[in-house]
């Protein structure tokens, strides 16, 4: 006797359908398009009721679990939904992105093909000054006159590097030694293949103010673009309680605490015994990153810590 079985159905989002293949600009030319995708909303509802099929569950009731299980970080049931993404991408942002290791990833060799003809420009009005108060950031732009120079420059740099690069390849030196002096604002091409939880944790990272430009800006396409259409109902979620979130941790919660109950000299003392109050020889409140991050937190509570006035 046969051994009778349940016969399933491929989970479909017609939304995602819509736009398989469809290539988003970012930047001056690179792009995100989707080749493919397992799951969605009803898949991560799926595992986490450890059952096959539609079910009976409501729409209210599957955005309910999805919600409570963001809430509380039960991240499993999210790596249920895979995407596969094709991106093109200057190799300088794509060494931030390649640090998310959770992924499994193709990329263009240029030791195989000949380097994609094509580098990152920089307009004008887009060169950035280096911040002030943080090591790894940017802040503001340089005046558009300066940046009509410094553009034209780059320029320069990269027809030249790409002439000399050519040349290389065409009197026969081998392409894995040729490339080594292309500007890393050239760009590459990837596959890039992540499970839902693991992305969340990417756009959480790339998505965030602080984080560089450039790759920023292609984090918000396929978060914007591409997961709100796949996963509607985790997008809100992830949104809501993760991106959109914050955290305190037990020492800003007891500072916290006192600055809900009005006791503005207990909150001081808490922040000085925490060692973010400590002066230099002028006065001025040493750099502690922790007390920085607090108040940014406290400003979006529209709260000022007593110690801004001291």
């Amino acid at each position: 006797m046969a051994e009778e079985f349940e016969r399933l159905e491929s989970i479909r989002v017609s939304a995602l359908d819509e736009i398989l293949g469809k290539k988003f600009k970012v930047l001056d030319d690179g792009f995100i398009r989707v080749i493919d995708y397992m799951g969605s909303d009803e898949a991560v509802v799926q595992a986490a009721r450890v059952s096959y099929g539609k079910g009976t569950k409501k729409v209210r009731q599957d955005r309910g679990l999805i919600r409570y299980l963001m809430r509380h970080k039960h991240t499993t049931p999210f790596e249920m939904c895979e995407i596969k993404l094709h991106v093109r991408i200057p190799m300088d942002a794509w060494r931030q992105w390649i640090r998310h290791r959770t992924a499994n990833v193709n990329e263009y060799s240029t030791r195989y093909s000949v380097a994609i003809d094509s580098a990152q420009e920089t307009l004008p009005g887009e060169w950035r000054f280096q911040a002030k108060d943080n090591k790894q950031g940017s802040s503001g732009f340089v005046d558009e006159k300066l940046g009509v120079e410094l553009s034209k420059q780059e320029k320069q740099l990269h027809q030249t590097l790409r002439e000399i690069y050519e040349k290389r390849v065409e009197l026969g030196v081998a392409r894995e030694q040729a490339r080594k002096d292309l500007p890393l604002s050239t760009y590459t091409e990837a596959y890039w293949k992540v499970d839902l939880h693991n992305l969340l944790h990417f756009l959480k990272l790339r998505m965030e103010k602080h984080a560089q430009l450039e790759i920023r800006k292609y984090a918000q396409i396929i978060g914007e673009e591409i997961v709100s259409k796949w996963v509607p109902l985790t997008w809100e979620a992830f949104m809501d309680f993760t991106f959109g979130a914050t955290d305190f941790s037990a020492s800003e919660m007891k500072i916290l605490k006192e600055l809900v109950a009005k006791n503005n000299n207990a909150a001081t003392e808490l922040a000085e015994e925490f060692g973010w109050l400590r002066k230099n020889e002028s006065g001025a409140l040493v750099k502690s990153l922790e007390r920085i991050e607090f108040e940014e937190k406290l400003g979006k509570l529209n709260l000022t810590p007593p110690w801004i006035s001291r």
